[in-house]
C-alpha cells in the first residue's frame, strides 16, 4: 500500500513539476490546456442542444430568463417628455402635467429593472453549462444530462481542484520567496531583471492553477515604463490576467495577513505604491506619489482600475478622475471573460475571498480575451473628467461591453446630489426654453 502511495506521489510531482511548471515559467503551453478546452467547447454546445430539444418536448421546463425585466422607452428626457406631450423630441416652454409621468415610468423601470445593481450580480448565461451555482434547474432534464453533470464534479473537485491548489501555492510561495531573495541584491539593471523574471513565472504559475486561456490582442500597444496602464475590472485575478503578458506596478492599500505578506515581499523587489488608510483619503498625497513614480521613466507601468470596484463583465461603469489627473500616456485594456467556462466576477458583498476563490478553481477553466488599445493622452481642452470618459468608452467598444456613466460607488453608497441636481437642470432647460 505504501508503495502505491510512494508512486502516486511521485506521478503527481511530476505532473507538477515538469508537464505543468517548468512549461509555465518560459511561456510555454504543451497544448493540453487547448485540448481540454476544446473538449469542453462541445460538451456544452451538446449540453445546450439537448436543453433545447427536451424543452421542446416538455411544456414544464422554465425557459432561460431574458436580459432584461422590461423594454425601457430610450432617449434623453427631452424626447421622452416629447412623446408625453405629443409634440415630438423638440418640445419646450411651460409645464404640462403629463411631464410628471415621464418622472413616474423612469423611476418604476429603475425600480423594476435597476441597471446599476443588475452589474453587480453574475450575468446570465443563455443555456445551463453543467455548473451548479449557474443552472436553471436544467440537470434535472434527463438521466444523461444529469450524469454529465455528476462526472463534471468529480473532475472538477477530485481531480482538478488539488492540482489547482498545488499550484497556487507553489506559486504564492514561490513569489514571495523570490522576491525576498531578489531585494537583497543592490539596485541595478540585473536586479530589476530578475525581479520581473520572479514575477512573471510566479503569475504564470498562478495561471495555469485557473486553468487560464488568455488571448492578447494587439501586443503591440503593451503598456511601456513610465507610463499609466488602466483596465475595467472583473476581478482581483485581472491582475493575474495581465502579468502574464508583462510586469506592473501595482497600486493598492496596505493590508494585514497574507495579503500583507505578498505585499511587502512584492516591495522588496519591485517599487510597488502602498498607501496607508489614512493616506487613501488624501487625493494630494497620492496623486503627488504616483505622479513621482511616473516621472521615472525607467519604473514599471502603474496599473489602476479606475472603476473602484469590481463590475459583472457585462460593462464598464464610471471611471475615477484622479487616475487621470496624474499625467503622462494612458495605455487602456479590455478584458472580457467568457462565462460559458467559469463566472468570474467577484460579488465581494456576498463572497469573501476564500470562498471565491474556491469557486474560481473549481470552475471548468477561466477564458478571456486581452485587447491591449493604443496609448492615449489628455487633450488641451480636456478635464480629468472627460478624458476618463473617453477612455471608459474605449475599452467599453473594444471589449463588446455596455458604457455606463453610473459611479461603481452604488454598489453601497447614495446617489450623489448632483446627480440628482443635473437631473434638475435638465428638466428646467426645457420647461424655460422657446419654441423658435
Amino acid at each position: 500500500m505504501e508503495g502505491v502511495a510512494v508512486w502516486f506521489f511521485q506521478l503527481w510531482m511530476f505532473v507538477v513539476l515538469f508537464l505543468i511548471m517548468l512549461p509555465a515559467m518560459f511561456g510555454l503551453s504543451l497544448g493540453v490546456t487547448g485540448v481540454y478546452i476544446q473538449g469542453l467547447v462541445h460538451i456544452l454546445e451538446w449540453a445546450t442542444l439537448r436543453i433545447q430539444r427536451e424543452r421542446e418536448q416538455q411544456s414544464g421546463v422554465p425557459d432561460p430568463l431574458p436580459n432584461g425585466i422590461i423594454e425601457r422607452g430610450g432617449g434623453s428626457m427631452q424626447e421622452g417628455v416629447g412623446r408625453l406631450r405629443g409634440d415630438g423630441p423638440s418640445t419646450g416652454g411651460l409645464f404640462s402635467l403629463s411631464d410628471a409621468l415621464f418622472f413616474y415610468q423612469t423611476g418604476l423601470e429603475s425600480i423594476v429593472d435597476d441597471t446599476v445593481t443588475q452589474r453587480f450580480s453574475s450575468e446570465e448565461l443563455n443555456s445551463w453549462n453543467l455548473l451548479t451555482r449557474t443552472n436553471q434547474n436544467f440537470r434535472y432534464i434527463s438521466l444523461r444530462l444529469t450524469l454529465f453533470w455528476g462526472v463534471g464534479v468529480f473532475v472538477r473537485y477530485g481531480l482538478l481542484l488539488p492540482f489547482r491548489v498545488t499550484l497556487a501555492v507553489i506559486g504564492l510561495s514561490w513569489l514571495v520567496i523570490g522576491t525576498v531573495l531578489v531585494g537583497l541584491l543592490p539596485e541595478s539593471s540585473v536586479k530589476n531583471w530578475l525581479s520581473e523574471l520572479v514575477h512573471l513565472t510566479c503569475y504564470r504559475v498562478c495561471a495555469r492553477g485557473l486553468s487560464a486561456t488568455i488571448l492578447y490582442h494587439n501586443k503591440e500597444n503593451r503598456p511601456q515604463k513610465g507610463g499609466i496602464c488602466v483596465a475595467n475590472h472583473t476581478t482581483p485575478i485581472d491582475i493575474v490576467i495581465l502579468a502574464n503578458d508583462g510586469c506592473y506596478a501595482m497600486v493598492g492599500q496596505v493590508h494585514g495577513g497574507l495579503m500583507g505578506v505578498l505585499q511587502r515581499s512584492m516591495s522588496r523587489s519591485c517599487p510597488h505604491v502602498w498607501f496607508e488608510r489614512s493616506e487613501m483619503k488624501d487625493r494630494h498625497t497620492v496623486t503627488n506619489r504616483l505622479r513621482a513614480h511616473v516621472a521615472a521613466r525607467t519604473k514599471l507601468p502603474i496599473l489602476i482600475f479606475p472603476e473602484g470596484t469590481c463590475v459583472n463583465n457585462t460593462s464598464v461603469m464610471m471611471f475615477k478622475k484622479g487616475s487621470f489627473e496624474i499625467g503622462g500616456t494612458i495605455y487602456p485594456v479590455a478584458i472580457k471573460y467568457d462565462a460559458r467556462f467559469g463566472d468570474a466576477f467577484w460579488n465581494s458583498s456576498k463572497y469573501n475571498m476564500v470562498s471565491y476563490v474556491l469557486r474560481m478553481m473549481t470552475s471548468w477553466a477561466i477564458v478571456v480575451n486581452v485587447w491591449y488599445l493604443p496609448p492615449m493622452e489628455r487633450q488641451e481642452e480636456e478635464d480629468a473628467a472627460q478624458f476618463a470618459n473617453r477612455v471608459k468608452s474605449a475599452i467599453a467598444q473594444q471589449g463588446g461591453l455596455l458604457d455606463l456613466d453610473w459611479d461603481g460607488g452604488l454598489k453601497r453608497g447614495k446617489v450623489k446630489d448632483s446627480f440628482r441636481e443635473e437631473q434638475q437642470k435638465q428638466y428646467s432647460s426645457i420647461i424655460t426654453a422657446t419654441d423658435q
